[in-house]
């Protein structure tokens, strides 16, 4: 199973890390979660393109995460391409239906499958796929590909994500700021670190940073080994990781 990164950054631009988006891909499958702004630029970048993303699996419906998925919409159309499925929470149909409402030029261009779901198993995209309820500001869930690779979305960490987590080759984690930003809703390092005690997992990235990670690399990951003794690494823009 392959991973690209096309967004790890935030709400805040830094010019270097565009909104969240990842790609999964294996055997011909490919899965795009998540769709923040910029998104479908790095689809571009990576080589893998918007043609080759016909099934988009979203965490939840804050604006970073969903900001270029009319956009994707309408590159699909133009390109010819006449399927999008769209896979989320509860309230995705109302996300879709509200952009196509503001958009009415939009409507019926593509032939739209949309389906929400909620914790537990489900299939996307030819993908098993298992989900659980993260903490945010907004319903979010993570989402597990086997053994293979477990996404948090946004979340403050806790054991049961942690948990859900455990036995993963990567989990790509959330978190936006280091310990001295008094936050909810996202984690620091040391709150993820003690999260994360005691699980086996082959390797952690770091995403979804906001400009007050910069510089502060190393000292995120040394307040994360105080808790946790993994491999803990950041994400980047249009990096691609391979899980065996």
């Amino acid at each position: 199973m392959r991973v690209t990164f096309l967004g790890t950054g935030s709400a805040i631009p830094t010019g270097e890390r565009f909104q969240t988006g990842l790609v999964v891909q294996e055997s011909g499958r490919t899965l795009l979660v998540d769709c923040g702004s910029g998104v479908i630029h790095r689809l571009q970048q990576s080589g893998i393109g918007f043609e080759a993303v016909s099934s988009v699996l979203l965490t939840h419906h804050h604006l970073d995460h969903v900001a270029d998925l009319l956009p994707l919409m309408k590159a699909r159309w133009l390109a010819g391409e006449e399927h999008l499925e769209i896979v989320g929470p509860q309230g995705t149909k109302a996300l879709v239906d509200g952009h196509l409402s503001v958009h009415e030029y939009m409507q019926e261009k593509l032939e739209l499958r949309v389906r929400e779901v909620v914790p537990g198993s489900f299939s996307v995209a030819n993908f098993d796929v298992d989900a659980y309820e993260t903490r945010h500001s907004l319903p979010c869930l993570a989402y597990r590909f086997g053994d293979y690779v477990t996404f948090s979305g946004d979340s403050e960490a806790f054991p049961g994500l942690a948990n859900f987590a455990d036995g993963s080759g990567i989990l790509i984690h959330d978190c936006s700021f280091p310990d001295d930003v008094d936050v909810s809703n996202h984690p620091t390092p040391s709150e993820l670190g003690q999260a994360l005690a005691g699980t086996d997992i082959g390797r952690v990235y770091l995403t979804h940073l906001y400009p007050h990670t910069d510089g502060r690399h190393t000292e995120m990951q040394d307040s994360i080994a105080n808790h946790y003794d993994g491999d803990v690494r950041f994400a980047e823009d249009l990096q691609t990781i391979s899980i065996e």
